[in-house]
Order: C-alpha cells, then sequence, then structure tokens
C-alpha cells in the first residue's frame, strides 16, 4: 500500500486512470459469479430438455449399433450413418452449448464489461517466477482464496448432506425399480442435486462480487502526488497554460486592432472606455463592434483610429452602455439603434464638410440611452 516515497494509495482514481487499466485488460471479473452461473445454467438445461437431450444420444448409440453385418462392412454405409447420426445428436445438444456460451459471455462481462486487450495476452515471464508465486499464494489474496475454497467445500458438502438424508431412500430404492423406470427416476434426481448443490455456490458468489469490486477500486487507488501529475498531464502547468492564455490574449488583441481603421466611428467616454464600430449599409444589419476597451486599451483604439482618420466621437453614456452590454464581433442592442444611429448620421455628415472631427474632441452627450442599458460607472 506504501510507496517508496512513503505516500499512501488514499485517492481515488482518475477517470484517465480507469481508462488506461480498462485498455490494459485491468477490469473487475469474479470467477464465482462466472461459475455458478455456468452450472446454474447448466442444471436448468438439463431439467428443462435433458430428457430430449438425453433421447437424441441414445438414438444416436442405437443407430450406430442397429447396423446388419453387410453395412457393417460398407464404407460408404458407416460414413453416412456415422455422419446422420453425429447431426442429430449435436443438434439436439446445440440449445445447451448455446445457452453456455451466452451465459459465459454475459457473467464475465456483467462487472466490468466488454473488454479486449492484447496486453492481457502478452506472455509474462514473472509469472513463471517460483518465489514471486510463493508470495502470491501467501499473500492475503491467497487466504482469500482459501477461504472461498474451504466455503465452497462447507457449502456443497453441507447440502450434499441434506440431499443424501432426504433422498437417501430414493437412491437405494432405484435398484428395485423397472430399467426405464429407474434410468428416468435416477435422472431426476441427479438433475435436481445438481441445481441445489449449484445453487449453494450463490452464497460464495455473493460475497465474491462485492469484493472483486472492492478490490478493484483499492488497485486503482492513486497517491496524492500521481493525481498531481495526472492533473499537469492533463490540463497543463499554471505556468504552460498562463503563457498560453498570455499568448491567445495578444493575438485577440492584435486582431481586434487590425479591425479598428475598417470602423466608421469610435465612440470613447472619452479617457476610460471606447469601442469602434463598423455598419454595412448594403446589407443593412445592425452596427457591429469590431473593437472594445477600457484603460490603455482604449487608448490604443483611439491611437490608431486617429492614425487611420477613423472619426472619434465623445459620448460617454453611449460608449459605456457599448462596452457593458456588447462582446465583440456582436451586433448592438436594438435599445441602442437610436443612439447609434444619430452617432453615425453625424459622421456621415462630418464626411460633407471640411471637419472630419477624427482629433476626437466633437462631444455627443445627450444620446437617448435606455434605463436598462445605461451604466454610471
Amino acid at each position: 500500500m506504501a510507496e517508496s516515497d512513503g505516500q499512501e494509495r488514499t485517492e481515488e482514481a482518475t477517470g484517465k486512470r480507469k481508462q488506461e487499466a480498462r485498455e490494459k485488460g485491468q477490469v473487475p471479473r469474479s470467477r464465482e459469479l462466472s461459475t455458478v452461473a455456468a452450472l446454474m445454467a447448466a442444471a436448468v438445461v438439463f431439467l428443462s430438455i435433458g430428457d430430449r437431450m438425453m433421447r437424441a444420444l441414445v438414438a444416436g448409440m442405437q443407430g450406430g449399433l442397429s447396423l446388419s453385418r453387410q453395412q457393417a462392412f460398407d464404407p460408404k454405409t458407416i460414413a453416412a450413418t456415422l455422419s446422420a447420426e453425429v447431426t442429430h445428436v449435436v443438434w439436439a445438444l446445440t440449445p445447451f452449448f448455446v445457452v453456455m456460451v451466452v451465459v459465459a459471455i454475459v457473467a464475465a462481462v456483467v462487472l466490468g464489461g466488454l473488454s479486449f486487450s492484447s496486453d492481457a495476452l502478452t506472455f509474462k515471464w514473472d509469472k513463471l517466477d517460483p518465489i514471486k508465486g510463493m508470495g502470491r499464494m501467501f499473500s492475503w489474496r491467497g487466504v482469500v482464496e482459501m477461504l472461498k475454497g474451504l466455503a465452497k467445500f462447507a457449502l456443497v458438502g453441507v447440502a450434499a448432506l441434506i440431499l443424501l438424508k432426504s433422498w437417501g431412500s430414493e437412491f437405494l430404492g432405484l435398484g428395485g425399480e423397472p430399467l426405464r423406470q429407474g434410468l428416468a427416476h435416477m435422472g431426476n434426481l441427479l438433475e435436481w442435486s445438481f441445481l441445489i448443490l449449484s445453487a449453494t455456490l450463490i452464497v460464495v458468489a455473493a460475497m465474491d462480487v462485492p469484493f472483486q469490486l472492492w478490490d478493484h477500486r483499492r488497485q486503482l487507488r492513486m497517491t496524492k502526488q500521481e493525481v498531481r501529475e495526472e492533473h499537469k498531464e492533463t490540463d497543463g502547468s499554471p505556468e504552460v497554460k498562463g503563457r498560453i492564455r498570455r499568448m491567445q490574449m495578444a493575438m485577440a488583441q492584435r486582431r481586434m486592432m487590425a479591425e479598428v481603421p475598417k470602423a466608421d466611428v469610435v465612440v470613447t467616454n472619452p479617457s476610460h472606455y471606447a469601442v469602434a464600430l463598423r455598419y454595412d449599409q448594403d446589407k443593412g444589419d445592425a452596427p457591429l463592434v469590431v473593437a472594445k476597451g477600457a484603460d490603455f486599451m482604449a487608448l490604443k483604439i483611439r491611437t490608431v483610429a486617429q492614425e487611420n482618420d477613423v472619426p472619434v466621437l465623445m459620448a460617454p453614456p453611449l460608449a459605456r452602455a457599448l462596452y457593458h452590454s456588447t462582446e465583440l464581433e456582436q451586433r448592438i442592442p436594438v435599445g441602442l439603434y437610436r443612439a447609434v444611429a444619430m452617432v453615425l448620421a453625424y459622421v456621415y455628415h462630418l464626411r460633407q464638410g471640411p471637419v472630419y472631427g477624427r482629433d476626437g474632441g466633437v462631444t455627443m452627450p445627450d444620446l437617448p440611452i435606455p434605463d436598462d442599458l445605461r451604466r454610471d460607472d
């Protein structure tokens, strides 16, 4: 349980650890459940169609042993008869084989699900190490397996004694019955005995299933250091994540500043906020926010706008409303249509005159801003 560095495996396995274990074929399995399921299924099949299978086997033997002397020395007749009888017997036993295969597969995957791994098929030389083998034999898992074996022996033994006490007279009386009746009676007693003895092992399987699930979780537990290392591998170290985030922000800012020269107007606070708008008259859509920023970023937007002859208008209430209510590459809200329309109309008017307003000295304070979009900060 203890690691070489003194840490214990106290943390539950992460999703990645469980997936890696599944890929290696390490999933919970209960051999006791598979054994009980197979025995119970066989007992039920014998009780259901055992007499039919027995008749098919007897018919196959009779068909093979009832040949005349001439037929027995004819290779073609022998081959045809053998093929027919074998086919008849196989078809009679097919339901039994199908049920056993299905039950074996379902019982094997009911705990850990269907899993195939080539790693589980790889030959491991350490399995041949006698020292390690002795260690496994005397480990606590070996003790558990020994206790399960003793429990199965005790349960089956007690059940067998009870059956002998209950049906002993019937078994002893089989010798006095007619042959066919005695065989049928014996078959019925053996089928029910097989079912009851198999059912006693359900107790062992009921204890083994939760134990296997617990032991599987225990084996996959991790130390705190392993959990931290996995998080680093999955999410990246904080330093790398911070550097990536800074690079992404820088790239986004460069893209945003490249859109400022294409804007129709920049609305400012005048110094705290700056929002660049673009309006396509041909499409007729609402104006689009192509850049926005506060403080230093607002200064950069104003500087780029002035360098590229983009009008800069001071409209503090509108600038604050646009900054807080609209994200980049989004259309302005309906409530600001009228105010922005007045700004654009003023800009288009400036373009017709000698003063273009690109120095940022024009102020438009009296604009209709809805109360739900108005910001005072």
